[in-house]
């Protein structure tokens, strides 16, 4: 049978930002297409419309947390930075762009401003240092997160500190640092844009 079909109700557009929504509300491990659809108030066979399957949805949804880094003139760790902090702006957000990348779904936006901004600083081999960044700054990203939400529900160890990612910021940029191939990070980090405020917690 074929998905039944109401271009009026909603468009690829509404359906990703639904999801985008309710990834903020519910979280990745309970963005399903059938809560989708509920949403928007159709069946789930309507969504196929517009994406042919949820790791469509997911890379389309991932492309969308990632278009706003800056491809120009950036220097590298605020180009790192600035893909961290799109991870930062949905919850999960981390965890699902990690998810497409893994399984080379969606753009490459990230990826390229890397390489650009390596390639900007006389890196030879900035495609390759590009791919190690972006492990880096998932791998990082996906942590904090996973860190914000344990500690929002109370799963924390309670170490007595105030902030559960106190000093990542500074273990953030020794990071990009290593792997831009700097002996430290003062030389990338004195082109850099003020330190971003720290990532938003999970809702309780």
């Amino acid at each position: 049978m074929a998905p039944e079909h109401n271009s009026t109700r909603h468009d690829r557009d509404g359906v990703a930002r639904a999801a985008l929504a309710l990834l903020d509300e519910v979280g990745l491990a309970d963005l399903s297409m059938r809560r989708i659809a509920g949403r928007l108030d159709v069946q789930p066979s309507a969504l196929y419309w517009h994406f042919s399957s949820k790791q469509e949805l997911l890379a389309e949804l991932a492309d969308r947390i990632t278009a706003g880094i800056p491809r120009d003139d950036a220097d590298v760790l605020t180009t790192a930075r600035s893909i961290r902090d799109a991870l930062f702006t949905y919850r999960d957000g981390a965890e699902l762009v990690l998810s497409t990348y893994a399984l080379r779904l969606g753009s490459s936006y990230a990826h390229t401003a890397l390489e650009a901004a390596l390639t900007r600083h006389g890196r030879s081999d900035a495609p390759e240092r590009a791919a190690a960044l972006l492990h880096f700054v998932l791998g990082h990203a996906t942590l904090v997160q996973q860190r914000m939400h344990a500690d929002s529900h109370g799963a924390a160890l309670d170490d007595h500190t105030i902030d559960v990612t106190a000093g990542l910021d500074r273990i953030f940029d020794l990071g990009v640092a290593a792997l831009a191939g700097e002996s430290s990070g003062a030389d990338l980090t004195a082109r850099a844009a003020p330190r971003p405020s720290a990532p938003r917690r999970d809702p309780a």
